[in-house]
């Protein structure tokens, strides 16, 4: 029996070290809960409908995959223990995280334990300028998304009184920070800079005041829920400021909390994945499921795609031969082709204007 017994355990492990056996997990991180859960929910379905594609032609290497879903809630403690928990179910790769203060800090997580990092829509500088291989992002960052900003700003408003406010957070005040740096280097300078409390139910305290300091155009460093809130605010007051924001925007969230004043408030984000050719029939795909892949869905997917494709052509699944593979290779994405320097960013950076109309983000003309 004891000879049975060992026998089996040795056939069972090789079983499990076999690839033709094994099963490939990989990971998500955003919030899942909470007032973003929105973007949980983008990261989520557009990370599922990959693995599933990728399953569906194969796997990588030989192998299927499966994912797994860790809550962040958007914040650093709690980031911490998504990444320690996914890490501990055996990642090789975490689509994630979705906030610059819940990706930094998890990404010493990975490091420490040799699993891929690829965020869909961290932005922060600080994620890829910290040095650590293992990090990756399929966006752009906010020293250009600040450039794009305030440059417009000075562009189209540089004669009136800006106010530019943040929420404190790493994304939002980072944000805020590079817009207004290069606001100040178009020789423009805002009227206004202060945080606002995130998470409150009502900011016509906050508008209120903007609106006695005569703000014409009010920048925002945050997410969508805040930026809806005060934009109705200011328009039940009948104070028609101009709203502009970034890419934390892209959720029909918004539209849905601020109702019909989200009309004309602007923002940036990179050029909408949903119109590439590449992109048409995963998005078509999504709709028959009666959701609309906007925001991170396709980055999110795109992601995805970018690291099995990295996986096969590394023909490996461990972490540094996957690594070079990404800094050495192009990849066929639903955001188009796509390749990433030595920090892990993204070669080519495009931010473009979105403006909401009629309860939908379009394109600014």
């Amino acid at each position: 029996m004891r000879r049975f017994i060992a026998a089996a355990i040795v056939v069972l492990a090789a079983m499990i070290s076999y690839p033709g056996h094994a099963e490939v997990l990989i990971g998500v991180s955003s919030a899942m809960t909470g007032r973003l859960a929105w973007f949980g929910e983008q990261v989520q379905r557009g990370a599922e409908m990959a693995v599933a594609d990728v399953n569906a032609a194969g796997g990588v290497l030989g192998q299927q995959v499966r994912l797994t879903v860790a809550d962040d809630f958007c914040d650093p403690e709690q980031a911490v223990a998504a990444a320690q928990k996914l890490v501990g179910d055996g990642v090789v790769l975490v689509v994630g995280h979705m906030c610059s203060g819940a990706s930094i800090p998890a990404s010493k997580v990975y490091e420490a334990a040799g699993v891929l990092q690829i965020s869909p829509g961290s932005t922060n500088p600080l994620l890829t300028e910290q040095g650590r291989a293992n990090v990756f992002r399929v966006i752009g960052r906010d020293d250009t998304q600040g450039i794009v900003a305030g440059n417009y700003l000075a562009d189209h408003w540089g004669d009136k009184k800006i106010a530019i406010i943040h929420d404190g957070t790493t994304y939002g005040k980072g944000l805020a920070d590079e817009t207004r740096k290069q606001l100040n280097k178009r020789g423009v300078t805002e009227s206004i800079y202060e945080r606002y409390a995130p998470g409150k139910d009502d900011y016509s305290t906050e508008i209120a005041a903007l609106q006695a300091a005569d703000i014409a155009v009010l920048y925002m460093g945050g997410y969508h829920a805040e930026v809806a809130l005060m934009v109705r605010a200011a328009r039940d007051r009948g104070y028609t400021v101009q709203l502009v924001s970034g890419d934390g925007m892209a959720t029909e969230e918004f539209a849905l909390i601020a109702g019909p004043a989200a009309e004309g408030t602007l923002f940036t984000f990179p050029a909408d994945a949903r119109r590439n050719p590449e992109a048409a029939k995963v998005v078509e795909r999504f709709r028959a499921e009666n959701f609309e892949p906007a925001g991170y869905t396709l980055r999110s997917y795109g992601t995805v795609q970018a690291w099995s494709q990295a996986v096969e052509k590394a023909g490996s699944l461990k972490l540094q031969p996957v690594i070079a593979s990404l800094r050495g290779n192009q990849f066929d994405t639903v955001l188009g082709r796509i390749d990433f320097d030595d920090k892990g960013d993204l070669t080519v950076q495009s931010w473009e204007w979105y403006v909401w109309k009629g309860g939908d983000y379009v394109p600014l003309e």
